[in-house]
């Protein structure tokens, strides 16, 4: 099995098998220095770019600098990522033919603001890259801010009295 990297439709560069791939192939191994998200969120405070990959619950990251840094996120991939031991294998989830790009679903899901635009160009692609639980979750946030922001305008608009003010009795 050979990769290459070379200019991607969907991102800048992507990672491409240069043989046919039978589905559960392991095609490359995310590998890089382990840290805590904290030393992650701090090392790259000011990036617009990283290449970390959350292990288990994501208090651990890896930062990765390998071959499978170049795998681009795809609404329809043609390979996943499996987890064992510590160790982060990307797999071939149907038969791929040589020259087609390797991709996975990133399944974001701590962004912040960031959008994470989709480039996909999947037919069913969701427009972005964050997992179909994390668009769940953030429209149901954006949901319930804009109920409680519309209560607290109409809460706002009732409240407003008039103070009458006495003279004091003489």
């Amino acid at each position: 099995m050979g990769l290459i990297i070379r200019s991607s439709a969907i991102h800048a560069a992507g990672c491409y098998t240069t043989t046919d791939l039978r589905k559960g192939t392991r095609v490359a191994e995310y590998t890089g220095h382990h840290m805590n998200k904290d030393e992650a969120d701090v090392c790259y405070a000011d990036s617009p770019i990283t290449y970390l990959f959350g292990l288990g619950d994501g208090e651990i990251v890896i930062d990765g600098h390998c071959t499978a840094m170049f795998i681009n996120h795809s609404c329809d991939a043609n390979c996943e990522t499996r987890e064992r031991k510590g160790r982060v294998w990307v797999t071939a989830i149907r038969d791929i033919a040589a020259g087609e790009e390797i991709t996975y679903d990133y399944c974001l899901y701590d962004g912040g603001d960031d959008e994470a635009i989709c480039n996909c160009g999947a037919e069913k692609c969701r427009g972005t890259m964050y997992s179909k639980q994390e668009v769940r979750s953030r429209k149901a946030a954006a949901k319930k801010a804009a109920l409680n922001a519309s209560k607290k305008t109409a809460t706002k608009k009732r409240s407003k009295h008039i103070v009458v003010k006495r003279a004091p009795k003489t």
